[in-house]
């Protein structure tokens, strides 16, 4: 292939290289099939032994992280160096009620009270020390005595089951309401004694006994799906041991029904549904058990002696990478650099044509490839599994509606942005309504671009693959920082396109691989995984209800409107894309190349989840129950795949990442330069606008690495969450101004100014107040800077200066009378 000179464009050695690596690799893969031991063993210990009296124990607390031992009429805490038990003066009022069990987590211990003499727990309360002493702080009465009852708590939640004469009852109440009062939940089916409790995740779940002293039933109550039956325990349930651990895992302890056998640690995988053995540890005759870490405390029986305690937790291991990942990695890098510094040693340095538009020569089939991988960021290719995992294919709907926004914008918006031979598509705004808009437009891009965009693409990639592979975030954040700055600098946007083409075939290699290499490893082959996958629904793609809680089609309509339609024009970084390309036709094509390629794209990621789901609901042992549900991929990648595909795959995470910060950096410099230095500088030379948007790249770089590390120190979800409300706030407004700007004629400056600002007050309030979900701040802020800004500008003059060729209309005969404005800026 050729470009514009005439001249062979770089064919990539070093990926042929890559490639045929993996075709060695493949055929070296297929013969190691993944282990079937345990990744996450048990390691125990025991505590000081209690010298208590003859009473037994009613259970333990956890206090803030302290085991309390306590007994009807005495406790004991464990000191903070955990060498002896110390006696605490308890509060127990037994003339009106009595402490009957205990549940909790690792912080706070509740008690289920009752009526001296009987079994029947009438109230809850929690367990606390206050002035030295052991006391409880009673919650409202339940509406009914319960008897046969259990507690859980997840969050600001407390849920207790139990027995009414006849039926099954439920209760839940909201700590972190101002008085909290408890509400009744539909009771599972039948009458079966309940034996545990435990929710996670949205979800109850609680164990039933078994006809005759048999195995034990598992039921899940949810609000969207009421109750269900999950299947049977592998036996029976130590009482109060459940306890959920991640996001989507909980431990019981586990003996053989009928026994007094020693009881052992099991993981319950609630999205598999699946039962496995923690090896290490087995638990002989327990008679209290509390959280623990990530596992247990536990008192066993004394038989008149003192009261002995256990512990065991879970003992996670690093999956180191071997020389051969390495090799494939650096290969990767490598060739990244290799192809910027072809371009810099091949392109001349005094044309921001070149440098910022790539001379608009960039092949619509190769603008089109690069428009999908800076679409599909690390956290695409680590998100998506995980979704697929947990759900099913209903969020692939919005790649199938996208396809017909993309039509829109490649028929309508491209053509019309393609034909101003811009840089900047805040130019637009210049000549359209004022140079201030385009300004603070163009600023607050930036200012989202690095700070909340490029920080959090940096960051928790690295995060996931350190978490699994022993890889120090620092160092993730440094290597994929530090060559995306040299590459994207060195050969500006020819080599962003060109990095990003084999970017997209490194990504699309490891999930081929990764599909392939899990279906093989399934006992039955792609039958069994099909028909694994089908009877549980996972492949239901879309879903017509109006259900807004859920991710229906219609939802994903409305997202696609304000998402992708009416912010493609302001988004920079897949703009400059479109603009580099050699024409107005070209242009249109690259947007329908991109969106063929969403669908296998989509494909790929979504069979990925749904392949490990089958293969997880199989090997449960192989799971990490301390992970979050978004580490299930990066977990496979490092446990299960052999040496050298495990790198490649690492790769392709690095790869998504770098393709879209190459983009940002290379974007937000030609907005630095384009949009600020050649306005205000003076005597701008094409030369020195090159120059100036080099440092202003290596200073983004470096800026964004800094903000990663720094987000190492704070809650990630919260920032992921804020990151996605400053782009609502901040980002609407502008995408208001392009919509009226394009699709009316009417609008003028002074009003869309107006709109602008209301839009971004008014959502503010909204945020302030928590009205909505942050995802829908963008939307709100699109509305309302269309509705008050058009509503504004009808206040003030039309526009007396022409608008031909700036709104999807025909041009009017009228417009050819009026005053044109300077033509847009033309590439140098």
């Amino acid at each position: 292939m050729r470009d514009a000179k005439g001249q062979a464009a770089p064919r990539g050695g070093a990926f042929a290289a890559l490639m045929r690596l993996f075709a060695a690799i493949c055929v070296l893969a297929l013969a190691s099939p993944a282990g079937a031991e345990s990744l996450t063993p048990m390691r125990g210990g025991s505590l000081p032994a209690l010298q208590a009296s003859s009473e037994p124990l009613v259970g333990i607390a956890m206090i803030e992280g302290r085991p309390v031992a306590i007994q009807r009429d005495a406790a004991w805490a464990l000191d903070k160096d955990k060498t002896a038990w110390s006696p605490l003066p308890w509060r127990n009022f037994a003339d009106s009620a009595i402490v009957i069990g205990l549940f909790g987590d690792e912080a706070r211990t509740y008690a289920l009270t009752g009526a001296p003499g009987s079994q029947a727990v009438t109230g809850v309360a929690q367990v606390v020390i206050a002035h030295g002493q052991l006391g409880l702080q009673a919650l409202p009465s339940l509406p009914i005595a319960l008897e046969q009852a259990h507690g859980a708590i997840k969050d600001n939640q407390i849920y207790v089951a139990g027995l009414d004469g006849m039926a099954a009852q439920l209760l839940r109440a909201e700590l972190d309401a101002v008085n909290p009062q408890w509400t009744r939940l539909p009771g599972w089916p039948g009458v079966d004694r309940p034996t545990s409790l435990m929710a996670q995740t949205g979800a109850v779940f609680i164990t039933v006994s078994g006809a005759q002293g048999g195995r034990e039933s598992l039921l899940r109550w949810s609000a969207d799906q009421g109750w269900t039956r999950v299947g049977q325990v592998p036996g029976t349930v130590v009482p109060n041991s459940p306890r959920p651990i991640g996001q989507a895992h909980a431990i019981y302890l586990v003996r053989e029904p009928g026994t007094e056998a020693a009881a052992v640690p099991m993981t319950f995988q609630t999205i598999t549904r699946a039962w496995a053995t923690l090896p290490g540890v087995t638990v002989p005759e327990p008679v209290a058990v509390a959280p623990w870490h990530d596992g247990f405390l536990w008192a066993q029986a004394s038989r008149g002696g003192p009261v002995r305690f256990g512990y065991a937790q879970i003992e996670s291991t690093k999956l180191l990478l071997k020389w051969l990942d390495w090799i494939v990695i650096a290969l990767y890098l490598i060739s990244m650099l290799g192809i910027g510094l072809y371009f810099y040693l091949r392109e001349k340095r005094n044309s921001t044509a070149n440098f910022f538009v790539g001379g608009r020569s960039i092949p619509f089939w190769a603008a089109g490839v690069s428009l999908y991988a800076t679409n599909t960021s690390s956290i695409s290719f680590i998100a998506i599994p995980a979704k697929a995992f947990e759900t099913n294919w209903q969020y692939l709907t919005n790649n199938l509606i996208a396809i017909l926004g993309l039509m829109f914008v490649a028929v309508w918006i491209v053509p019309l942005l393609r034909r101003l031979d811009l840089m900047s598509v805040f130019s637009y705004l210049e000549t359209r309504f004022h140079p201030a808009v385009r300004m603070i437009a163009s600023a607050l891009c930036i200012v989202m671009q690095i700070g909340s965009r490029m920080s959090i693409i940096l960051f928790l990639p690295s995060l996931a693959i350190a978490t699994i592979t022993g890889i120090d975030v620092v160092w993730s954040i440094l290597i994929m920082g530090v060559f995306t700055i040299l590459y994207t600098t060195l050969g500006g946007m020819k080599a962003v396109i060109w990095t990003d083409f084999v970017q997209v075939f490194v990504m699309f290699g490891g999930a081929f691989f990764a599909i392939a290499f899990i279906i093989y490893s399934i006992n039955g082959g792609i039958p069994e995984f099909l028909a694994a996958a089908n009877a549980d629904h996972k492949f239901k793609l879309l879903d017509f209800s109006f259900d807004l809680t859920q991710a229906t089609v219609w939802g994903f309509i409305f997202l696609v409107l304000f998402d992708v339609v009416l912010t493609f024009p302001k988004d920079q970084v897949l703009m400059q894309r479109v603009l580099s390309t050699k024409s107005d036709k070209e242009a249109g094509r690259s947007v329908w190349a991109f969106a063929a390629i969403m669908i296998p794209g989509g494909f790929f990621f979504y069979m990925i989840g749904t392949a490990l789901y089958v293969y997880y609901q199989s090997h449960p042992e192989r799971m990490n129950p301390t992970l979050p549900i978004d580490a299930t991929f990066p977990l496979f990648i490092a446990a299960e795949l052999p040496a050298g595909i495990t790198g490649l795959i690492i790769a392709g995470i690095f790869a998504a990442a770098m393709s879209t910060l190459s983009s940002i950096i290379n974007s937000v410099s030609t907005l630095a330069s384009v949009d600020f230095y050649e306005k205000l500088a003076k005597n701008p030379t094409p030369k020195k606008s090159v120059l100036f948007a080099e440092l202003i790249g290596i200073a983004v770089g470096l800026v964004g690495i800094g903000i990663a590390l720094l987000l190492s120190r704070f809650d990630i979800h919260s920032l992921f969450d804020v990151s996605i409300e400053l782009a609502g706030l901040l980002g609407g407004g502008f995408a208001g101004a392009y919509t009226l700007g394009m699709f009316t004629r009417r609008a003028n400056s002074p009003g869309v100014a107006i709109g602008i600002g209301s839009s971004i007050c008014l959502t503010m309030l909204a945020w302030s107040f928590d009205l909505v979900h942050p995802y829908f701040y963008l939307a709100i802020s699109i509305l309302l800077c269309i509705v008050i800004g058009y509503l504004a500008s009808l206040m003030f003059p039309a526009p007396k200066r022409s608008l031909a060729g700036l709104t999807i209309y025909a041009d009017r005969a009228s417009d050819s009378n009026r005053d044109h404005l300077p033509a847009p800026e033309k590439a140098d």
